[in-house]
């Protein structure tokens, strides 16, 4: 199709089918003017014979006449093309087309929800020149339309039923939906776009967080890579230190006992040189004696056999050391092996707070062995109401619980011991090393346990110390005993009523210590935990505890 330049009056000599210049146009009863055969391919493409741009419909296909005054006005005013077609407006992939278009299709501007179909700017005036359809509601390029179409109405949905919460359209409103809550789109829109900001806000606040996390946590695994260098290179300082101070002990003990070998052999051999000399001496001796005994002379023989029988000093007494022995020292290096061998076998690295907002690197430090060092570790702790059961009564501040009948029910917590009178505290201990003493009465038991330690029921598997997940010194007749996963064993101490816990986390480690003017070591669980713990107690019948309030300065 030939397209021209019409001084002004392009618009008015264009098919709105094609979109370019009249060719053979004729004219419906509508008035409305389209190339002949662009009307005549559009009619044959549909069911019924409509005005592509007002949708007029008729009964019967009239029959086309080509418009002669309008082709011969285009004829006149025809120039040659300028300029191909801009293909800018073309639709793309990701373009919703014209429904109106033939051929190529343009790309559609707007979509018209009570048409429904969309429209180039071309075949979209219509609806901005027409009365009849100034009032339709146009929305940005929609490829979905019949989403936004009633089902059974096939209307467009402008309504929103708070009662059915779904979208309705005007018909719904005025018949199943008649007696209903409803509100327009724009006022559903209103009150969800206040909860659409929330939840934005909400998303951003998260995201600072984690974002915030994430660079702690990198800031972190930059630090640790920094302190694992740093304890690395202190380690191989120490070892390399440890070598060479090892080879220097063993060079200077090889040269003492080469000096010593020096001292005996040069000691020696004065003494084989004194036995050579003895030897031929008493050789002499015997030769002279020998031939004296044979004399025939008495006289000769008497006068002489006095001083030769006169014999000198014997010196067997001289003595060489035949063997070397370092007994001592040997079980010394055999305990600082042992102590070696320990070191490369255990897990003595840890995770340990600083100034710093991350953690550093260190050496697990060991247990202490004074009750000032066990002070230093002191963690004060609080009871748990709501998992104590309610023959027990919590008071001074709940550092104190005893057995009292007469305590009123507490409220039934899903925390709280129903059957054994047990009362765990608030505090969760992880990962690091912990101290607390408490004063006991009675028959009682001390210990710690997983979160998970069942609290329902009256199986004895649930007491503290008879399942995998807690552990506990026992009371009883002044006599200890300590249980874990229902084994017991029974320990032989004399009794204190001070009993002081020591937790190490890290290093798996629990002991429990009878306090006096001395601390004794009653018993210590090795194991690896995993969880946070939380300290315990069990009560028999007239039985307390109270947790010790102490300070480093305590002794």
């Amino acid at each position: 199709m030939a397209e021209a330049h019409l001084c002004g009056l392009q618009d008015e000599f264009t098919c709105l089918v094609c979109q370019d210049t009249l060719t053979d146009p004729v004219t419906i009863l509508c008035g409305h003017n389209f190339c002949l055969k662009c009307l005549t391919d559009y009619w044959d493409q549909s069911q019924v014979c409509s005005c592509p741009q007002w949708r007029h419909t008729f009964t019967t296909r009239p029959e086309l006449n080509r418009n002669t005054l309008l082709n011969e006005v285009i004829k006149k005013f025809k120039r040659p093309r300028l300029s191909p077609p801009s293909s800018q407006n073309y639709a793309g992939p990701g373009d919703v087309e014209c429904d109106f278009c033939t051929g190529k299709k343009f790309r559609a501007v707007k979509s018209c929800l009570t048409c429904p179909a969309s429209y180039c700017q071309t075949h979209l005036q219509p609806h901005y020149e027409g009365d009849a359809l100034k009032h339709h509601k146009l929305v940005d390029p929609d490829r979905n339309l019949k989403e936004k179409l009633c089902e059974k109405h096939q209307k467009s949905l402008e309504m929103f039923c708070k009662t059915d919460e779904m979208f309705i359209c005007l018909m719904c409103g005025m018949t199943e939906h008649d007696d209903h809550e409803k509100v327009e789109l724009e006022m559903e829109r209103e009150g969800k776009q206040k909860q659409l900001e929330a939840t934005l806000s909400e998303i951003r606040r998260r995201l600072e967080k984690k974002e915030k996390k994430m660079k702690e946590t990198r800031r972190s695994i930059e630090q640790m890579k920094i302190s694992v260098e740093r304890v690395i290179e202190e380690h191989e300082k120490s070892f390399t230190a440890l070598i060479r101070c090892i080879e220097e002990a063993n060079k200077k003990l090889t040269e003492k006992i080469r000096e010593q070998e020096k001292r005996e052999m040069e000691k020696a051999e004065g003494v084989t040189e004194q036995l050579e000399k003895e030897i031929e001496e008493l050789k002499r001796r015997e030769a002279e004696l020998k031939e004296l005994s044979e004399t025939k002379d008495h006289l000769h023989f008497l006068q002489t056999l006095s001083p030769r029988c006169v014999l000198p000093d014997d010196s067997l007494n001289l003595t060489v050391t035949a063997g070397f022995s370092s007994e001592d020292l040997l079980k010394e290096l055999s305990s600082l092996k042992k102590h070696l061998e320990k070191i490369s076998q255990r897990d003595i690295l840890t995770w340990t707070p600083s100034g710093h907002e991350a953690p550093i690197f260190t050496l697990l430090a060991p247990e202490p062995q004074s009750r000032e060092e066990f002070l230093q570790y002191f963690c004060p702790l609080t009871l748990d109401m709501n998992t104590a059961h309610r023959d027990l009564r919590l008071s001074e501040e709940n550092k104190k619980v005893a057995w009292d009948w007469t305590q009123p029910i507490y409220t039934d917590y899903s925390r709280r011991f129903d059957y054994w009178r047990q009362v765990l505290c608030r505090e969760a201990l992880t990962g690091t090393r912990c101290y607390w003493e408490v004063e006991c009465s009675g028959v009682m038991g001390i210990g710690i346990a997983y979160k998970g330690l069942s609290r329902k029921g009256q199986g004895s598997e649930w007491r503290l110390g008879n399942d995998d997940k807690s552990w506990s010194l026992r009371c009883f007749n002044s006599q200890y005993s300590v249980w874990h996963n229902n084994k017991e064993t029974v320990i032989s101490a004399p009794f204190s009523p001070r009993i002081g816990v020591y937790l190490d986390w890290p290093a798996g480690s629990l002991s429990f210590y009878s306090v006096s003017h001395t601390m004794t070591l009653l018993h210590r669980f090795n194991t690896s935990f995993t969880e946070p713990l939380y300290p315990g107690f069990g009560f028999g019948l007239q039985s307390s505890v109270t947790i010790c309030h102490l300070t480093p300065c305590d002794h």
